[in-house]
């Protein structure tokens, strides 16, 4: 039974989104405002957020920066906004997923287990990757490069992850789109290009000399260990 916390205003939505969402298993909580659910989230740590985003008092985005600033609980965004360029600000933000209103209680609870599945600490630890001198810990979600470690950004993070678990493979942006960042292609692979420089930044490499992650025009990029001089 997962804990989950539902910050949504609108009565007609949440009370029978309750109502199904604890016939399915789930102990709920709700919260009517931003700062009363942010509280919530604070004070009773469930295992998961469903999050709307037009709320009274703060838009859910600024609570959901906010939220990711001081926890790393998992966030489903609930919207109406269904423009490609606004999930992608609110992925990037910090969110895990996002299901676009109306939605049924069905879509949402499945779309809370496939979440949970993925987060720290559900079903069996996920060994650390090594490639060459870079390592990515997905249960500590750490990295580190030549044993130095590295700060990144949750959606940083999962970018390499994906990539460090395909080593040698190139790895196209629809993929990425769709199992990092959770969108359909369509447009939006400017966002990857953008992560993937922040990432190269980090990782002391540029695209014009990189080491580890190395672009393929037109197709994808390639996570591999750096060739041993000579």
């Amino acid at each position: 039974m997962a804990r989950l916390l539902l910050i949504e205003d609108d009565l007609a939505i949440r009370t029978p989104l309750i109502r199904a969402l604890r016939e399915r298993g789930h102990a709920v909580a709700a919260a009517s405002t931003a700062m009363g659910g942010l509280r919530d989230a604070l004070e009773d740590r469930p295992d998961l957020v469903v999050l709307d985003l037009g709320l009274p008092d703060l838009d859910g985005r600024e609570l959901l920066r906010m939220l990711r600033a001081v926890s790393s609980v998992p966030v489903i965004v609930a919207t109406a906004r269904d423009d490609e360029t606004e999930i992608v600000r609110v992925l990037d933000a910090g969110a895990d997923d996002y299901v676009v209103k109306p939605f049924t209680a069905a879509q949402l609870d499945a779309r809370a287990r496939a979440v949970l599945r993925r987060s720290p600490g559900s079903g069996t630890p996920e060994p650390a990757l090594v490639v060459g001198g870079l390592r990515v810990d997905p249960r500590s979600r750490q990295v580190t490069l030549d044993g130095t470690p590295v700060e990144l950004t949750p959606r940083e993070f999962d970018l390499l992850h994906h990539l460090a678990a395909h080593p040698g493979q190139v790895v196209t942006k629809r993929e990425l789109l769709t199992e990092v960042w959770q969108i359909p292609y369509g447009g939006a692979d400017k966002t990857v290009d953008v992560h993937l420089s922040w990432l190269r930044r980090k990782l002391g490499e540029s695209a014009q000399e990189p080491r580890y992650l190395h672009t393929v025009r037109g197709v994808g990029v390639r996570l591999e260990a750096p060739r041993a001089a000579g």
